[in-house]
């Protein structure tokens, strides 16, 4: 039955298995400032170097980056591993309850749709693996509750830890456990139930406490889309019971990012979910009298979510109050009793045979497995999640921004992609991610680089401390004439604020090198860049660049060009620097035009490479026909070339038949510059040399 279970399990979500990255998966996979053990020494005592502080969860992704890398299949076998060991914990805890239809609750779990956001999408690894911890240790503690043995309450305390590491919502944990023991005995102790639980209760306030700090303070969980009073929040709380509970016994039309509901304390009909969560309480209580089981497996499902019920703020409330993975756990609350009630149903009705009530729940369960299988096929890639989300949530900013990320980069899409970051920024004129994405995108548009500008302006003026913001619209401004010195001063202010970021030292460095006063600066910023992300071909690109201004500094400069291509051999601008570089050393010609041509062929539209390359061939007269090659390259590349324009004039003067192309480009550089007097000199000699 395990091995059903797994392989079930795996068959509902194989779409998945081979899906891509989703929206913040890349702030989860660990980055590359962070893969080293420094790295790791920073997801554990550095709060805000990862997106959520949960250092065990982290860790877990350090650990399967080490293995793996990015290939996404081990990310989403792990996820899909993970919840099926939890499945099957969850029918070892029903068997330790003493309660019927244990296998069928796990299968519940296991195929139930609602949980195809937790398994499918990587970022969630923090459901499944703290789901884990979580149901170990309450299998260990009702182990120690029975028995009181010291070291299955410190196993079960150990595992309880581990939970919160990974996700705090674990914290609930003593409140279920002593909700089960409730249900079990009719009452509570406080020598034997509550006392040996409050230093859980103790732990999961605490790491409560710092989860809701680290989402206001680090992620963003303040200000207008916040601003909840108490009768608000209670009404949305009610109304969140009610749609998860809807969702686990009817899971049609799961969205990824479901729409944003309008709190409104005016509005009459919004009470009737609060008081109807309440009727229903007062009835499970009134029910209780004779059995305890209902009303326990509500205070679970509604304990649960309370940290998702809305009065606690967390940054997802931005795009949408409720979302599927919120009631990982919780829907434990509902499929518990569910199949419990469905077994003594089956077990109490004489007229329905065993293989009948057999087969009846296999009918369930392949129906939902059938429906996991269709919902996990909209995680196989961003554009296909993105668009079902907005087929079902058309005012779905945060979809639009992200499906106009996942284009911009695509050839050809680029109109496409600032339609959908156009109309994130008209759903939410507030969003300031959406006014970069775009005025990145209208950056790349010849003739908008204003519109640019103003975009990135609007998102610093919105979030002045975001540290993105700052750096891209540095960017922009470097991309302006005359507004350098602009563009250096948001770099400096981007790294204030972020100050172990790789690419914005990075990119500080760049800005400062077209800045001659400031070249030892420049250099100081791309050491830092190197240092914090030693992997980048690009970082090492930019510091060989900076070194070869440094007296003496040309073999350190060379070492970094060389690491460069080693990192990434497609790196055609680190190819080209050590191409030039060498053809300063003596006898290394042949591997100056062999690194030459590399960054030709990875780069055909660059004209400074061809022209790079055309100056290497010159040096081997047998090549002297490939050289001009090069330069013709050059021109018809960048029409506009002066220096191409007057090579090709003087190395095409020599070679009788060819002189009257010879005067078109010295003619051709006097229209780019009427007073280049060496082209004047060029037509002078070919005057003089004749026909």
């Amino acid at each position: 039955m395990a091995a059903l279970l797994f392989g079930v399990t795996l068959l509902a979500y194989l779409p998945a298995l081979h899906g891509g990255f989703l929206w913040d998966d890349d702030g989860h996979v660990t980055r590359a400032e962070l893969r080293s053990l420094h790295g790791l020494e920073r997801i554990w005592f550095e709060v805000g170097a990862t997106q959520q502080y949960y250092p065990l969860l982290h860790s877990a992704f350090w650990l399967e980056h080490r293995l793996w890398g990015d290939a996404v299949t081990g990310y989403h076998l792990v996820n899909i591993l993970l919840h099926a060991l939890a499945a099957l914990l969850v029918v070892t805890l029903v068997r330790r309850l003493a309660l019927p239809g244990a296998w069928l609750a796990g299968f519940l779990f296991a195929l139930h749709p609602v949980g195809v956001e937790s398994v499918a999408w990587i970022s969630e690894q923090k459901n499944t693996l703290s789901a884990v911890f979580y149901l170990g240790a309450a299998l260990l503690y009702l182990g120690f509750d029975r028995d009181r043995r010291r070291r299955q309450y410190g196993a079960a305390l150990g595992l309880f830890v581990l939970a919160l590491l990974t996700k705090t919502v674990t914290a609930t944990l003593p409140a279920a456990l002593l909700v089960v023991f409730w249900w079990r005995r009719g009452r509570l102790e406080w020598r034997r139930d509550v006392r040996p639980l409050a230093p859980w209760l103790a732990l999961g306030a605490t790491a409560g406490l710092v989860s809701a700090w680290v989402e206001r303070t680090f992620i963003g969980a303040h200000g207008a889309d916040f601003a909840l009073g108490g009768l608000d929040r209670g009404l949305l709380a009610g109304r969140v019971l009610w749609f998860y509970f809807a969702k686990l016994v009817w899971p049609a039309d799961l969205v990824f990012i479901y729409p944003r509901w309008n709190v409104d304390a005016a509005a009459g009909w919004q009470y009737l979910f609060p008081l109807g969560a309440l009727a229903v309480a007062a009835g499970l209580v009134w029910v209780a009298r004779r059995r305890r089981g209902p009303l326990a497996g509500f205070l679970f499902f509604a304990g649960t979510l309370f940290p998702a019920l809305g009065f606690v703020n967390v940054y997802p409330f931005v795009f949408s109050y409720v979302a599927d993975h919120f009631q990982y756990l919780a829907s434990l609350g509902i499929l518990v009793p569910l199949a419990v009630g469905l077994t003594l149903a089956a077990a109490r009705l004489p007229s329905v045979p065993r293989p009948l009530a057999v087969a009846g729940a296999g009918v369930l369960l392949a129906a939902l497995g059938t429906l996991t299988w269709r919902q996990s096929r909209l995680y196989r890639d961003a554009p296909t999640l993105y668009r079902a989300t907005l087929a079902r949530n058309p005012a779905c900013w945060m979809a639009h921004n992200n499906l106009g990320l996942v284009l911009s980069p695509l050839p050809g899409r680029l109109p496409e992609a600032i339609d959908h970051f156009e109309a994130a920024v008209r759903l939410n004129p507030g969003y300031a991610e959406a006014h970069l994405n775009l005025g990145e995108a209208l950056a790349r548009i010849p003739g908008r680089l204003d519109e640019a500008i103003t975009e990135d302006e609007t998102a610093v003026r919105l979030v002045p401390g975001l540290a993105e913001a700052h750096g891209t619209l540095g960017v922009a401004l470097g991309q302006a004439p005359g507004r350098l010195p602009e563009a250096v001063t948001q770099f400096e202010t981007a790294v204030r604020l972020s100050p172990e970021s790789a690419s914005l030292h990075d990119h500080l460095g760049v800005a400062l090198l077209g800045l001659p006063q400031r070249q030892v600066e420049a250099q100081e910023q791309l050491e830092t860049a190197e240092r914090l992300n030693p992997d980048s071909a690009a970082i090492r690109d930019h510091l060989g660049m900076a070194l070869i201004r440094t007296p003496g500094g040309l073999p350190e400069a060379m070492a970094q060009f060389e690491a460069a291509v080693r990192l990434d051999p497609g790196a055609a601008d680190a190819r080209a620097n050590l191409g030039k570089l060498l053809l300063q050393v003596p006898g290394r010609l042949p591997e100056a035009i062999e690194q030459l041509e590399a960054a030709v062929r990875l780069n055909p539209g660059s004209a400074d490479n061809h022209g790079a390359l055309g100056s290497a061939l010159l040096k081997v007269p047998e090549r002297f026909a490939e050289a001009i090659a090069e330069f013709e390259a050059v021109v018809r590349i960048e029409p506009a070339s002066l220096e191409g324009h007057y090579v090709l004039g003087v190395l095409l003067t020599g070679l009788p038949g060819r002189r009257a192309e010879a005067r078109a480009h010295f003619e051709a550089a006097l229209r780019i510059r009427p007073d280049f007097a060496p082209a004047r000199e060029g037509i002078e000699q070919l005057r003089a040399l004749g026909p």
